[in-house]
Parts: C-alpha cells; sequence; structure tokens
C-alpha cells in the first residue's frame, strides 16, 4: 500500500489519538495491569489473537469488554462448558417455510461467532471437537457450515480466557489452537494501592461511561500501517534467532534448551514476533523496529510455543524461564 508523506502523517497522528483515548476510556474502568493493557492494543493494531490466563477475579472478562466497548465493535461472548456444540459457536441450517409459496428451504442462522469481539470465556472448558470450531475463524476469518464458507466482519479477535489453578474437568488446548494466538497474556495480582483503587471504583453507585473512540474501517487502517513499519535486517535476523533459539533440534539452540524443551516455536512464531514489534514501536511513537521491541514481547509471543519435556516438569521451571535464558544467550548482533 502506498501513502503519500502527507496522508501517512495524518494516519500516524491518528493512530497516537486513538491510542490515547482508548488508555483513558478503559482507565475509567480497569486498574493497573498496563503490561496487559498494551499486549491487548498491540493485538488489536496487528489483527492478532489473543490468549488471557489470569486467576478468578483478576478482570478478565471486565478488561475485554471494556476493550471492545471502547473501540466502537460488535461485541459477543461465549462462555464454554463441557456440553457446548460446535454449531452453538458457528450457527447452523434450519428447515424454513418460504411465504406464500409453502416451499421449506434451508436458512443459514448465524452463531455468536459472528461478531468483531469474540470473548471465549473459560476456553479450556469445553471437549477439543467444540474447540477445534475456531480454529479455521482465528486462521481464515471464515467459517464452514454443512459445506458452505461463510466470511466474518472484520476485524475479528478472539480474546480466550482460561484459569490457571483449576484444572479438574478442563481440556488443555491443542498445540495448533495455541498456535494460533499471536499472545498469551499473564494477569497477575494488583499491587496493593491498585487493589484499594479497585475496592473504591467498584463498590459505589458509580457507573463508567465508556465512549467509542474509533471505527470498525479505521481499525484496518490502522492494522495496514502497522505493517508499513520499517524493520532493519539484522533487528529481523535477531528476532528469527530467538524463535530459532527456542528448538532442540536447531544448531544453535543452548544446552538448556536441548535438556528441558522438546518443541520449539514454529516460523508463525516468528511472524508474530516481528509483527507485534512492528506495533509496539509505532505505540512508542518510533517508525522503525528496536531491539528492545522484540525482547520485550518474545515471552508473551512465546510462552504457550514451546513444549517442555518431563525434566522441566519435575525441576519445576515455567516456559518463561527458558525463555529467559534464551533472551540471556541469543546476542542482538550476529
Amino acid at each position: 500500500m502506498q501513502l503519500d508523506s502527507e496522508t501517512l502523517k495524518d494516519r500516524i497522528a491518528r493512530f497516537g489519538a486513538v491510542q490515547e483515548s482508548m488508555i483513558t476510556q478503559v482507565r475509567k474502568v480497569i486498574v493497573g495491569q498496563d503490561e496487559v493493557l498494551e499486549q491487548l492494543m498491540v493485538a488489536l493494531f496487528v489483527g492478532g489473537h489473543c490468549l488471557i490466563t489470569g486467576m478468578p477475579g483478576t478482570a478478565k472478562t471486565l478488561l475485554v469488554r471494556t476493550m471492545a466497548e471502547t473501540l466502537g465493535l460488535l461485541f459477543r461472548r461465549i462462555q464454554f462448558t463441557p456440553d457446548l456444540m460446535p454449531s452453538d459457536i458457528t450457527g447452523t441450517d434450519i428447515l424454513e417455510e418460504e411465504p406464500g409459496t409453502g416451499r421449506r428451504i434451508w436458512t443459514f442462522v448465524q452463531g455468536p461467532i459472528f461478531g468483531n469481539v469474540l470473548l471465549a470465556d473459560e476456553i479450556n472448558r469445553t471437549p477439543p471437537k467444540t474447540q477445534a470450531a475456531l480454529l479455521e475463524a482465528m486462521q481464515e476469518r471464515s467459517c464452514t457450515v454443512r459445506g458452505n464458507q461463510y466470511k466474518l466482519p472484520a476485524p475479528f479477535f478472539v480474546l480466550a480466557t482460561q484459569n490457571p489453578i483449576e484444572l479438574e474437568g478442563t481440556y488443555p488446548l491443542p498445540e495448533a489452537q495455541l498456535d494460533r494466538f499471536l499472545f498469551n497474556t499473564l494477569l497477575d495480582y494488583l499491587p496493593a494501592e491498585d487493589e484499594l483503587k479497585v475496592v473504591g471504583l467498584t463498590t459505589t453507585t458509580a457507573v463508567a461511561d465508556l465512549q467509542p473512540v474509533t471505527t470498525a474501517e479505521e481499525i484496518l487502517n490502522f492494522q495496514q500501517l502497522v505493517r508499513m513499519v520499517p524493520i532493519a535486517e539484522e533487528v529481523a535476523r535477531y528476532a528469527v534467532n530467538l524463535v530459532r533459539g527456542t528448538r532442540p533440534v536447531d544448531v544453535t539452540a543452548s544446552d538448556y534448551v536441548k535438556k528441558y524443551v522438546n518443541f520449539g516455536a514454529s516460523v508463525r512464531g516468528a511472524q508474530n514476533l516481528v509483527l507485534a514489534a512492528k506495533a509496539r514501536s509505532l505505540m512508542r511513537g518510533r517508525y522503525h523496529v528496536s531491539f528492545e521491541d522484540v525482547a520485550s514481547l518474545m515471552r508473551p509471543v512465546m510462552r504457550h510455543r514451546i513444549l517442555l519435556n518431563f525434566q522441566a516438569e519435575s525441576d519445576r521451571l515455567s516456559p518463561d524461564d527458558i525463555l529467559k535464558k534464551v533472551l540471556e544467550v541469543v546476542p542482538t548482533k550476529g
């Protein structure tokens, strides 16, 4: 996409204004969680999906709903349960009588997937058959029902939540589905002062008045703008080397990775890392990607893309521990 310099300047200025307005609106409801909010905004500007992992009561659902209202997009929520069927997500064909003729025809009734922001609440509580109904939607932005393909509205984001501690009656997400999430974002407990602010905000009669700050068309334009951000070859090579450093079969992998990792990140991991770094640089007011952009987003992009072995489990190591070591050993140049 070619733009003249004035148009490009105007679009970049509008990007910054919308970003500031979004933060202002979200802050009316959400306290703290700066890193999580930044990652959600990066996912939005890249056009990626986000898996949000956090304890009960950490405002996962509230954060997603608030973001959707701020963006002025069509919000849909699916509460995932063990008896949820794929047709409950995608929609189904029903037989209807045609007025006048009485002839029966198949009519497609859209499911909740036909929205802009889809909240998949407690996504790991439903069986793999139903989880897989999201695969085509997340990658192709379409769904197939009875052999007919239906395009989803654009933009389309899946923001899925899961509880990391309650594992009884849950179904871990398949690796193929995890790989389609741009980020695995961790929501942690708030600091004491922020928690005090939350109590003050939520135990009164005050209701936040959220105003939409952008449109679906403008978000699509921002996604194109992000892809136009240049990245130097050595920075792109650094991103690729980080991803390759997570694969135990790669010659550049450290002994630490070979000891604890079964499978590393795929090429999609490198693509997502570079795209996310482009969005972060533009959000910081820079027009090129830095090494710091890549390094800061490496863990949320990669933590769900590496599969650890039993040795790592017995030594009580998490994916973040492994990724921290990879960041330490992979040089920024060379």
